[in-house]
């Protein structure tokens, strides 16, 4: 098996079998993530505890394959993270999609998100898998407590 279609085997695992899918009760913080541009809307949720670790997330909601896949990939990445390590996941997976970090080795700590490498050589694709993470930094960084907002994500920015 190549590498492109373990990769796409990757992608359709979570997608049509998504780990984190579904509503939590009683999450710490819940966002809503839109890309208007193609109709992706993803219902982010996570329990944060008060030392800032991260120790369940959710999303719900629809898109296109790459939307759905790299959320659930991401909640893979940052459950039993603090706040901090999920943000400089992030910002490592940003970095990714737009092609500054290209050295697998620095790469290996996304983990399966990794294998979303080559988005970033599909500029109309990018905005899809950057939504969940762009979801989660706006909520981390907001300093948000409960609750719930709505932000739309359309740049990689």
């Amino acid at each position: 098996m190549d590498l492109k279609s373990l990769y796409a085997e990757i992608l359709n695992e979570h997608n049509l079998n998504p780990v984190h899918k579904g509503v939590m009760e009683d999450p710490t913080f819940t966002l809503q993530g839109v890309n208007p541009s193609c109709g992706d809307n993803i219902f982010l949720q996570l329990k944060v505890d008060e030392n800032g670790l991260i120790s369940d997330g959710t999303f719900n909601g629809s898109g296109c394959a790459i939307s759905q896949a790299s959320v659930d990939m991401m909640l893979d990445d940052i459950i039993g993270k603090t706040k901090d390590e999920a943000l400089r996941l992030a910002s490592l997976f940003m970095g990714m999609i737009k092609g500054e970090v290209t050295d697998d080795s620095e790469l290996e700590e996304l983990d399966e998100a990794a294998s979303l490498k080559n988005i970033s050589f599909m500029p109309a694709r990018v905005k899809c898998a950057v939504l969940g993470w762009h979801t989660m930094e706006e909520m981390l960084k907001g300093g948000l407590q409960t609750g719930s907002g709505s932000a739309p994500h359309c740049t990689t920015e």
